[in-house]
């Protein structure tokens, strides 16, 4: 453990600590010898302004004074390099979400302050970034300048003007919105917010929206739990409250995945006695639900409600016959 690690788990310890902690404690944690701790907690109390002080006794211990530790903080951004490792997957895991990466030029500066950091820990050796691999799937081509305009919109909390055709009917249409929040969706971006024209709530394809204007006026809020309650309380990201609950029973072969799967957020499982796995989920519109049921084949049953259960066997039957008729 390098000396930055070493005054940061001091700092953390100290902080955390409700009783003064003892010498050989504090050694053990740091992995260092008696006078290197002296000289990290000289340099944590002279050069750094802690409040630490030494509780005395038959046996050498410190913590930091009562009242001043709670408020003091280490100045800067002190991270460990586990922390800073993790820190830059997850930057390369966001600058690389859109066709090549919607937020790789705004994070290219942090990336680079993470990677000097972390060489600064690890004695000047260069990181193999490539060894983090992201393999994106499904996703759509994004406008960069459309992304950011929509989501200054919804940091700034200003109405958003813009031009959007939907996927399922092709209709194109003008739309002023007051923008509630981002979701971030199998690879894909989504803008939920406050329709004014149609007075309710809508989630719309960011892929979708062209000629964006972020106008004068601020945007309408909307109480999270209303937001929940319409756009995340049923399956996927279609809106709606649910209209029923959907029975799905896998086989014992694909139960070793979905048991460990999270399908939604109020969603219900349990192994049935076979070895088969049972899930249960809310759901407005069967779509999306149909589409993910449908790519387990013939390892997973719809089970109820029976309206759900006939409108996979269409699909079912309409698929089968499409394979039983030549290529076209």
């Amino acid at each position: 453990m390098d000396r930055y690690e070493r005054i940061l788990t001091l700092h953390r310890l100290l902080k955390s600590a409700h009783y003064p902690v003892a010498l050989p404690r504090l050694m053990d944690e740091l992995q260092c010898s008696r006078a290197t701790l002296y000289r990290d907690i000289a340099f944590l109390r002279d050069a750094l302004g802690a409040p630490v002080e030494s509780a005395g006794g038959e046996q050498a211990a410190f913590r930091y004074e009562t009242g001043e530790g709670e408020r003091f903080e280490l100045p800067g951004l002190w991270l460990t390099s586990d922390e800073l490792a993790a820190l830059l997957a997850l930057n390369e895991l966001i600058g690389r979400s859109g066709p090549g990466g919607v937020l790789a030029g705004a994070l290219a500066p942090f990336k680079a302050r993470i990677e000097h950091l972390l060489s600064d820990h690890d004695s000047g050796k260069a990181l193999p970034i490539e060894r983090i691999r992201v393999i994106s799937w499904g996703e759509r081509r994004l406008d960069q300048q459309v992304f950011r305009i929509v989501a200054g919109a919804v940091l700034e909390r200003r109405q958003l003007r813009f031009r959007y055709r939907a996927r399922t009917t092709n209709a194109d249409s003008r739309r002023t919105v007051s923008p509630q929040r981002l979701t971030h969706y199998r690879d894909n971006w989504y803008l939920d917010a406050w329709d004014h024209d149609r007075e309710a709530l809508r989630s719309f394809a960011v892929d979708r929206i062209a000629e964006p204007q972020v106008q004068d006026a601020a945007a309408t809020d909307v109480a999270e739990a209303d937001l929940n309650d319409l756009l995340a309380s049923s399956y996927g990201i279609f809106a709606g409250k649910p209209k029923a609950w959907a029975t799905i029973r896998f086989s014992s072969h694909a139960a070793r995945w979905v048991a460990d799967e999270h399908w939604h957020s109020q969603q219900q499982g349990g192994w049935l006695p076979d070895g088969r796995y049972e899930l249960k989920v809310p759901y407005s519109n069967a779509k999306e639900l149909l589409m993910d049921v449908l790519k387990y084949g013939p390892d997973a049953q719809i089970v109820a409600p029976l309206p759900l259960r006939e409108e996979m066997k269409i699909l079912l039957k309409l698929a089968l016959e499409d394979y039983q008729a030549p290529p076209r």
